[in-house]
């Protein structure tokens, strides 16, 4: 049983962002590096603000209608397009959101000289995926509890991780961790030591 996968997470990922070291644990980013110096809230609204326009920009080229909301959240910058007919920018399995997200923070970083740690989120893509990776890792969880064996989920996204990551946080008698390279990068859940 030490090799089982889930069902709700396909076996391969287009949308991983930037290779990461071998082994880490659940302070792991969801954009898949570590944590950057808190900025204060009006630089990271001008991050959001810089980010909308070129989103804007992007939509009126696709000939998209979204309405765009900019917010700061956890600390970071997040853009958030709503309206009909936008699953096309999210792809399969997020992939071209993933992409997306990497064109505005190179936006963002033009305009500002400094790494974005920026969130891209369309159609509410990223909260319904989240609540889908919930319930992948609580049910790693209770298999791990039940068995006493590591379970080792399919490869996913920076983002994919982090969210497994803080759902096995909050339980008690499991941990888990991050292993291999992009775009094979999995997590591993096991009994707590």
């Amino acid at each position: 049983m030490t090799d089982t996968s889930t069902s709700s997470v396909p076996e391969s990922t287009a949308d991983a962002t930037a290779a990461e070291p071998e082994a880490t644990t659940a302070e792991e980013t969801a954009d898949g590096g570590t944590e950057r110096p808190a900025a204060d809230n009006k630089d990271l609204f001008r991050e959001s603000e810089i980010a909308a326009d070129y989103v804007e920009g992007l939509l009126d080229i696709l000939d998209y209608d979204g309405d765009i909301d900019e917010l700061t959240q956890g600390g970071r910058p997040v853009v958030e397009v709503v309206g009909a007919r936008l699953q096309s920018l999210v792809g399969q399995r997020g992939a071209t959101l993933e992409a997306l997200q990497e064109l505005t923070r190179l936006a963002v970083f033009r305009q500002t000289g400094t790494p974005s740690r920026l969130l891209l989120d369309v159609g509410g893509y990223r909260a319904s995926r989240r609540k889908e990776l919930a319930a992948v890792a609580k049910n790693a969880a209770e298999k791990v509890k039940q068995y006493g064996e590591a379970i080792k989920l399919d490869p996913m996204s920076a983002f994919e991780r982090k969210c497994v990551h803080d759902v096995i946080n909050a339980l008690s008698g499991v941990e888990s961790e991050s292993e291999g390279v992009e775009p094979s990068r999995r997590i591993v859940v096991r009994p707590a030591s």
